[in-house]
C-alpha cells in the first residue's frame, strides 16, 4: 500500500506539469488550427530561462519563474505575428513545415547558445523530503504540484469568467461568426498562441530544478504533449487536463511495476489502446455540423 500511495503522489505531481503542456498544445490547435511543433522547444526554452535568470544572474528563484513564462508568452507572440501571420490562408502542409523547421532552428539555437553540457537551475528548496505518512516526496516537487494546481484553476477561470475567455471560445467555435460579433481574431490567435507558449515555458522552469536541462530536452516532452492531447481529444482543454494526470499514471506505475527503461514505453501503449478503441480521444468534444 505504500508503494502504490508513492506512485500515485509522484504521478500527481508530474500530471499537473503535463497537464500544463497539453493545455497549450490543445488551445492553439483549437482555435488556431495550427500544429504546434515547437511546443517542446517553448518548454526548453523555459527552462533556460530560469537557469540564466536564477542561476547566471542570481535573481531570486520565484521571480526568475514568473519571468520565464512572461518570456516564452513574448516568444510565442513573435513565433505567430512573424511565421504564422503571414501563412494565413495557407494549407496545413505549409504551416506544418514551417512549424517544423522553426522547432529544429530553436533547438539549434540553442545548442549554439548553450553548448550541450547539461545545466542545473539552483532551487532554494532543501534537500530533505516532506515525510507525509508513509509517503515523503521533495519539498520542490510539492512546490511544482502547488504551482501547476493554481495556473490550471487560473487558466479555468480566465477562460470560463472573463470577457477574453468568452472571446477566446467563441473564436474556437465559429471564427467568422465572432469576427462579426466585433472580436479581433488577429489579436486572439497572437494572445491563444502566447498563452500557450506561455504555459510550455513555465513547464519547462517548473521541471528545471528537478532535472537537467539540455537542448534536447523538449524532443521527448514534444512528443508526450501530443499523447495528452490525442488522449483528452484534440481541442478538448479539459480532456487535456485530465489526458496529463492519466498519461503521468500510466508511466510512473509503469515504471514502478515493470521498470523505469519502459516508463515512456508505458504512456504510449496506452494512447494506441485508445486509439483502437476510441480514436477520437477520450473526451472528444461534440461538432455541430452544417
Amino acid at each position: 500500500m505504500e508503494a502504490h500511495l508513492q506512485h500515485l503522489l509522484n504521478a500527481v505531481v508530474l500530471g499537473g506539469t503535463y497537464a500544463l503542456l497539453g493545455i497549450g498544445l490543445t488551445l492553439i490547435f483549437g482555435i488556431m488550427r495550427v500544429v504546434n511543433f515547437t511546443h517542446g522547444e517553448l518548454y526548453t526554452f523555459g527552462a533556460y530561462m530560469a537557469y540564466m535568470l536564477a542561476g547566471m544572474m542570481g535573481l531570486n528563484f520565484f521571480m526568475s519563474l514568473a519571468m520565464a513564462a512572461v518570456l516564452g508568452m513574448a516568444l510565442g507572440a513573435l513565433i505567430e505575428f512573424t511565421l504564422l501571420r503571414p501563412l494565413k490562408g495557407a494549407d496545413i502542409d505549409t504551416t506544418m513545415l514551417v512549424m517544423i523547421g522553426a522547432g529544429i532552428a530553436m533547438q539549434a539555437g540553442e545548442q549554439l547558445v548553450w553548448g550541450g553540457v547539461a545545466k542545473s537551475v539552483p532551487s532554494p528548496f532543501p534537500a530533505e523530503p516532506v515525510v507525509l505518512g508513509s509517503v515523503s516526496v521533495g519539498m520542490n516537487r510539492l512546490f511544482v504540484l502547488g504551482v501547476a494546481l493554481l495556473l490550471l484553476g487560473g487558466f479555468y477561470l480566465l477562460i470560463n469568467r472573463t470577457t477574453l475567455g468568452v472571446a477566446m471560445r467563441a473564436t474556437f467555435q465559429d471564427p467568422d461568426t465572432a469576427a462579426l460579433m466585433g472580436v479581433n481574431r488577429g489579436l486572439m490567435y497572437t494572445l491563444t498562441f502566447a498563452l500557450g507558449s506561455g504555459l510550455a515555458a513555465t513547464a519547462g522552469a517548473l521541471l528545471g530544478p528537478i532535472f537537467v536541462v539540455t537542448p534536447t530536452m523538449g524532443d521527448l516532452v514534444a512528443l508526450k504533449a501530443f499523447a495528452i492531447v490525442i488522449l483528452g481529444g484534440l481541442g478538448n482543454i479539459p480532456g487535456a487536463t485530465i489526458g496529463g494526470f492519466v498519461l503521468a499514471l500510466a508511466e510512473e506505475f509503469g515504471a514502478g511495476y515493470l521498470s523505469s527503461g519502459y516508463r515512456d514505453a508505458m504512456g504510449f501503449l496506452l494512447i494506441i489502446a485508445v486509439l483502437i478503441v476510441r480514436p477520437q480521444g477520450l473526451f472528444a468534444m461534440k461538432e455541430r455540423i452544417g
